[in-house]
């Protein structure tokens, strides 16, 4: 059983999540901004179908990519040498976010419904959530969203309308984070995709202990569309 989170509950420890059940921690609740920035600053983050009550996860192991350790490949190095995109941050983050719920070549429905939508923009508002951006002749063609507190930064979603987009995305995400000393990159899930660009599991007792450093560390919350250009 999994408690039932009812106002304003405290979450419960992650070390009782279900890790038969994929970390499986707790349900109900809500998706205000201080309900997410808890939940992210104790290795936490929701995930549900659309038909489904707010459930919260704690995986363990934990899928991380450390900047440093990003992984760029030939065929990458060549495509980000181009000079046929651009990349901005901050500067359409509902569109990203829409792209990313848009439905996929082989994938079921999409667990990014308006809740989360709503949720997600409002995190934007307050200058917590970022998006970087893949623009070809001002058009969208790929980008990624996620989560800054401190010196982490919580990979949400991405997606691709031309070959490569996210990647470029994600690339400039990594030599963004890079030049600001942020520790950790979160990923969520193991996925074949991820462990190709650098990725790797690590134990949810060492992710949390990471967190209570990097998240403690001094930075405001605001728009990165500036900043990016400096």
């Amino acid at each position: 059983m999994i408690p039932w989170l009812r106002g304003d509950a405290p979450f419960p420890p992650v070390e009782t999540a279900l890790d038969g059940y994929g970390g499986l921690l707790a349900a109900g609740g809500d998706l205000s901004v201080p309900r997410l920035l808890a939940a992210y600053r104790r290795g936490i983050f929701p995930w549900f179908n659309p038909d489904e009550p707010i459930l919260w996860w704690s995986p363990d192991p934990r899928m991380v990519l450390f900047p440093e350790e990003f992984k760029v490949s030939r065929s990458l190095r060549r495509r980000l040498a181009r000079a046929d995109y651009q990349v901005r941050v901050d500067s359409a983050f509902e569109q990203v976010m829409r792209g990313c719920a848009a439905p996929r070549a082989g994938a079921g429905g999409t667990w990014i419904d308006a809740r989360i939508i709503e949720a997600y923009c409002a995190l934007h508002a307050a200058g917590y959530a970022h998006s970087f951006e893949t623009w070809m002749a001002d058009e969208l063609v790929g980008g990624l969203y996620g989560v800054a507190l401190g010196g982490a930064f919580y990979g949400e979603s991405m997606f691709s309308r031309v070959s490569d987009a996210s990647k470029i995305a994600l690339a400039h995400l990594v030599r963004f984070l890079r030049a600001r000393d942020f520790g950790i990159i979160d990923c969520q899930m193991n996925t074949a995709h991820l462990a190709s660009l650098g990725a790797r599991e690590i134990a949810r007792a060492d992710f949390v202990a990471l967190l209570d450093d990097l998240t403690a560390r001094p930075r405001a919350p605001g728009c990165w569309r500036e900043e990016a250009l400096t």
